[in-house]
């Protein structure tokens, strides 16, 4: 729910006779009373748990899973892995037909925006903390990730 209709929620209720209110939008629900001693109006905030898409199926999983664990033991060992900053789920690209935004060979500057982790359904983007050569990626596309999980390493 957008803090904007947050705090009109909060001035209409001022504004009026009510002393509590509450307002859901699908799964977000939201609850502001002014019956509290300690402040003229307390907040309630409720968001429901983001919903993870489970990954597409593959028609060959284990090759995929050791190519996957082999580059992220040997990226974490180097010091040179971009890691996740929060628990989310890594994109490559920034819209399903846009290109990625990295490649395995691309050079990359400090600064540069090399993926996407969305968490809570914000689109957070990640660049790279410093300069080199995309070595691996070791995150396939749509993939829940966890904090600080290596997620592409630069040489």
């Amino acid at each position: 729910m957008d803090i904007r209709k947050v705090k009109k929620l909060i001035e209409l209720l001022e504004a009026s006779d009510v002393a509590e209110i509450e307002i859901k939008e699908g799964e977000e629900a939201v609850r502001i009373s002014r019956t509290s001693t300690i402040a003229p109006a307390a907040i309630q905030y409720q968001a429901a748990p983001p919903v993870v898409a489970a990954p597409a199926p593959v028609s060959n999983p284990a090759p995929v899973a050791k190519e996957a664990e082999a580059p992220a033991a040997s990226g974490a060992n180097k010091g040179n892995a971009i890691q996740s900053p929060m628990v989310g789920t890594f994109y490559r690209s920034p819209s399903p037909s846009s290109p990625p935004f990295v490649e395995v060979g691309t050079h990359v500057k400090v600064g540069d925006v090399v993926c996407i982790v969305e968490a809570m359904k914000m689109m957070n983007q990640i660049e790279a903390d410093h300069a080199g050569i995309v070595e691996a990626i070791l995150v396939e596309d749509g993939e829940p990730v966890e904090f600080d999980q290596p997620l592409i390493t630069i040489v």
